[in-house]
């Protein structure tokens, strides 16, 4: 079996166990991990500080933080026997995806606003946007949650993926610690401005390529030639280099309007629209959680069809 193969195989695995059990419910790696990144921010992130202070912090919390544990994978990956390694590449890559965890959070605002719960449907999308959910209606709480698979899709899903057929378990194991580093300190806030910027970028180049790849996934599997277009044209006018062009590119393959003013905690986001088509609702949801499984499958398709190819003509 070529290398291709073998790899292709750790993340059909891992996407099944991932479809099978879910996230952990207790005892996830990296909720400690989290609990660690907290203690480290409260540690080095000293306010006020200047600019320099602050991002010399940063760049010191990220390295703490991140390089024992890509040392440990390393050396893990260099002396493990062959099976014992990709038991480690299959649990490890189950623990960075997120593929039913993320359906799960979505189809809990779909059915809650086919419910006709708009409050209950605030609350479940209140737990994976930081936009203030309780003064959205609900268009605004399709349109948030739709936006989140689309987007986590590249984050929790494809990403991990990418990462882990370019640097095995190393490489998964960056990419998810980093993003996660992001999450906690990416903000654009006094505290976080200076302090999480080495994360926020590192991430966003981490992110820059398997981003790209999501939003050419989309576009396959949608409305191919308005997503591609919505991409080129919308993409630019997005605040984040990697998030615009998967959700102008998931936006337009749904056939849906995303984008546009928003509530956050400091005020109203006058943000681009994204996509074209009728307002989202409910069926937006679960029509965005169909697009990142089927793009799951897409992928592991064009690697086991590659691995077969490199088979057939002997190359290892």
């Amino acid at each position: 079996m070529n290398a291709l193969m073998i790899s292709a195989t750790v993340c059909a695995m891992a996407v099944l166990i991932d479809h099978w059990l879910g996230e952990p419910r207790r005892w996830h790696p990296l909720v400690g991990f989290g609990h660690a990144v907290a203690a480290a921010e409260r540690w080095l992130n000293k306010v006020p500080a200047d600019y320099g202070q602050s991002l010399i912090r940063g760049v010191l919390g990220v390295a703490l933080l991140v390089m024992p544990l890509i040392i440990a994978a390393v050396v893990l990956s260099a002396i493990l026997p062959g099976w014992l390694l990709l038991i480690a590449e299959v649990l490890i890559l189950y623990l960075a995806l997120s593929v039913r965890g993320l359906a799960e959070h979505g189809v809990a605002v779909s059915d809650a606003l086919k419910a006709g719960d708009l409050m209950s449907a605030r609350e479940q999308v209140g737990r994976i946007v930081s936009r203030k959910a309780q003064e959205l209606d609900e268009p605004g709480v399709s349109a948030a949650a739709t936006e989140s698979m689309l987007e986590n899709g590249a984050d929790a899903v494809f990403a991990s993926l990418f990462w882990f057929l370019i640097a095995g378990l190393p490489g998964v194991l960056l990419h998810r610690l980093v993003n996660t580093l992001d999450a906690m300190w990416g903000y654009r806030s006094a505290r976080y401005l200076y302090f999480g910027r080495f994360a926020a970028r590192l991430d966003d180049v981490l992110n820059w390529l398997p981003a790209r790849l999501t939003a050419l996934t989309y576009a396959i599997l949608g409305r191919t030639s308005t997503s591609l277009r919505c991409w080129r044209d919308q993409a630019p006018g997005w605040d984040s280099p990697n998030a615009g062009p998967v959700m102008a590119a998931g936006a337009g393959a749904l056939g849906v309007t995303l984008g546009g003013p928003a509530p956050y905690a400091s005020g109203i986001h006058d943000r681009p629209i994204l996509g074209e088509g009728l307002a989202p609702g409910a069926d937006t949801i679960n029509a965005a959680i169909r697009l990142v499984k089927q793009g799951v499958w897409l992928w592991l398709s064009v690697l086991f069809v590659f691995g077969a190819l490199l088979a057939l003509v002997g190359l290892r």
